[in-house]
């Protein structure tokens, strides 16, 4: 429950009575839970409109994906996912697997204390 253990559950429990008094915290405890529903029901009709209003090709779409890790999860994990068990990862043909960094330059490893070079345009 919110990631919240016993412990935690029954502190806020006693912090809840000792605030509220044992004559208004079921009143208190009422109110919480309708100020949940409304919310929950806000949220569920936002996401129905945004569903209408987007129309039926994006029939699939839920919020959520928008979430990052939600979004990296779906469209990325399962190509690697595949890769991992034996197929082939999802790309296309005209580009490499492990493209070189540098086409035709000879790499240069840097020596003790040597400087990289600077880009001023690169930054």
């Amino acid at each position: 429950m919110f990631g919240l253990g016993w412990f935690e559950v029954v502190t806020l429990v006693v912090i809840a009575l000792l605030v509220f008094g044992p004559d208004k915290l079921p009143q208190a405890a009422a109110q919480a839970g309708k100020t949940l529903r409304n919310l929950r029901r806000m949220a569920n009709n936002a996401k129905q409109d945004l569903r209408s209003g987007l129309g039926p090709e994006f029939s699939d779409f839920d919020p959520a994906d928008l979430n990052p890790k939600n979004f990296i999860r779906k469209h990325l994990s399962g190509d690697l996912e595949d890769a991992w068990n034996g197929g082939s990862p999802a790309l296309p043909a005209s580009i490499p697997a492990y493209p070189a960094p540098f086409s035709d330059d000879v790499v240069h490893e840097l020596g003790y204390g040597e400087i990289p070079p600077y880009d001023s345009e690169a930054t």
